[in-house]
């Protein structure tokens, strides 16, 4: 189903979409975290950025074992493959901390005392969200170097 689009490879494709959505939702998520006054105004935007993200991986794992079996398989590609398989769970990570800051957004949405988080409670989502937008970044960077490696790594021409 991932395989191609008009002869072109889907993975290629679909994977910058990839890389974009996922450090986009850590940054979005770890600003929301952070910043009261950030995610004052993004609201439930990191939530949405995040649930893209996660929509996206399995999409992008998908065309990239499309585009494995057409190119074959290397150590390099098998290195690519598995990192990539690591994606997923950090995006869950990710995500449950997208739901916490969104969940202490909506809480002082409310305005009075009643509905507002305390301070404990608001520290305890920002290091969620740290934890999990440091996670996910990492290995987003981890797959996307041994990609490059995979697909650029003998064209050195020496």
């Amino acid at each position: 189903m991932f395989d191609s689009i008009a002869g072109l490879p889907f993975h290629p494709l679909i994977v910058h979409a990839t890389v974009v959505a996922v450090p986009t939702a850590a940054v979005a998520v770890l600003g929301s975290a952070l910043v009261p006054r950030f995610r004052r105004w993004a609201g439930i935007l990191p939530l949405a950025i995040t649930l893209i993200a996660v929509v996206l991986d399995p999409i992008s794992t998908s065309s990239g074992e499309a585009l494995e079996e057409r190119v074959g398989h290397s150590d390099l590609v098998e290195k690519h493959s598995h990192l990539a398989d690591g994606l997923l769970p950090w995006l869950i990570f990710l995500l449950v901390a997208a739901v916490a800051v969104t969940w202490v957004w909506w809480r002082d949405r409310a305005g009075d005392a009643a509905g507002r988080v305390g301070r404990v409670t608001v520290a305890v989502v920002a290091v969620l969200a740290v934890a999990a937008a440091v996670g996910t970044t990492q290995q987003v960077v981890r797959i996307g170097h041994s990609g490059a490696e995979a697909a650029w790594g003998d064209t050195s021409g020496s």
